[in-house]
């Protein structure tokens, strides 16, 4: 019987391998991506609550006969008959009493926004957004992993390219071509997620006091979005650092059956139509079996989440 000939590796055949065990650790049931599932489910926990929230702070400040009032004025007198605005974006304010250096008392407010649309009034920054939907984007072949991918070099092309593609996919960029309603960003800035105010239509303009059980409630919700973009590039880390240790490994290797004896280590399903077509002398640390074991996870579950605490109704809905 004819010997099957060994196939050789290059550096094509080498990118192509990286594909396959990059896109099998990002889609793997792993503690990391378990927290950032979490994180997600978490946050779409916290949202509703919060709005329900705001929405009963911002009804006990200006009354819905109030609005109304100001509704039928408008509707005689236009823009004289009163400042009406629907909107997503609030700030909410506790009145603090604190002590300097020298022991004298002093008003300090604490302070916390709220803004439930997608990409947030004070920030152009899309991380959140990025890390929202990061497994939508990545079956879609976009890289919501660009901003930590390119951080140290926004100048890259490649870094401008994912921002637009992404930017259009969710709704941030104008296209003619997409129904703007149906966007992502068009959804979380919907009438569903705004209140009527009456004043100005700049946030920073209107701030309503709360006490300290409210305005830690709130913060619920910033803490809830930081989580998901922690979590967001927590698992980029840990896919990046085995995909440096491959490539390492993998640079080793002359021939696709020391990567294919590499991926059954790792329970990886790789075979040969992967490859385009159809070192023996490397280090031990990069051989098949050892490389397998650097590449296990080694990392402790998080089990702290807020989702806990609206399950044991913990928190109570005070307001001042």
């Amino acid at each position: 019987m004819e010997k099957k000939k060994r196939i050789r590796l290059n550096a094509e055949k080498r990118k192509s391998i990286s594909g396959v065990f990059q896109n099998w650790w990002e889609r793997e049931d792993n503690p990391i991506k378990q927290k950032y599932n979490q994180a997600i489910e978490n946050f779409n926990l916290v949202r509703p609550k919060v709005y329900t929230m705001v929405n009963e702070i911002v009804r006990s400040y200006q009354p819905q006969t109030h609005v109304d009032t100001i509704r039928e004025m408008r509707g005689f007198y236009n823009d004289s008959g009163g400042d009406l605005h629907h909107d997503s974006c609030f700030n909410f304010v506790m009145p603090q009493t604190k002590v300097d250096s020298r022991g004298e008392e002093y008003e300090a407010d604490e302070k916390v926004n709220i803004d439930f649309s997608l990409e947030g009034r004070y920030s152009s920054d899309k991380g959140f957004a990025n890390a929202y939907y990061r497994d939508e984007l990545k079956a879609k072949g976009l890289d919501p992993d660009y901003q930590l991918k390119w951080k140290d070099e926004k100048r890259n092309p490649r870094y401008y390219d994912c921002e637009s593609a992404i930017d259009k996919y969710l709704g941030f960029q104008s296209d003619n071509n997409v129904n703007k309603e149906t966007t992502h960003r068009a959804k979380w800035e919907s009438d569903d997620w705004k209140i009527w105010v009456i004043g100005t239509h700049y946030c920073g303009g209107r701030q309503f006091k709360v006490n300290e059980e409210t305005y830690k409630f709130l913060c619920l919700y910033n803490k809830a979005k930081q989580d998901v973009i922690k979590c967001h590039e927590q698992l980029f880390d840990y896919v990046e650092e085995k995909m440096q240790l491959l490539r390492l490994g993998l640079k080793s290797y002359y021939y696709f059956d020391q990567a294919k004896e590499l991926a059954d280590e790792s329970n990886i399903p790789l075979n040969e139509s992967i490859l385009n077509e159809s070192s023996s002398l490397a280090l031990s640390v990069y051989s098949p079996q050892n490389l397998a074991s650097l590449l296990e996870d080694k990392v402790e579950q998080d089990n702290s989440d807020i989702i806990a605490q609206f399950k044991r109704g913990e928190l109570n809905q005070a307001i001042n």
